[in-house]
């Protein structure tokens, strides 16, 4: 595994003052995540909705939906 270094150099960038810092109106240099920050996530796959509670879901809206219809239905007759 190879570390890069996140911090500049000092003598290769511009622009950087004694002590790291930037003038004003100067873009500072942009700023590097680490590479191996952590462990490679493969037991965790997205696969989507699972069947079980897609079918709870739909089930349950066609209740609530059937409910409301007779409701209305009684209110009219």
């Amino acid at each position: 595994m190879s570390h890069i270094n996140p911090d500049p150099e000092p003598e290769r960038t511009s622009g950087l003052e004694p002590g790291g810092g930037v003038p004003p109106g100067e873009t500072p240099p942009a700023e590097s995540s680490m590479p191996e920050a952590g462990p490679r996530e493969t037991h965790n796959p997205t696969k989507g909705w699972a069947k079980g509670p897609l079918t709870l879901i739909i089930v349950l809206a066609v209740l609530v939906a059937a409910f409301f219809l007779a409701y209305a239905l009684t209110l009219i007759l």
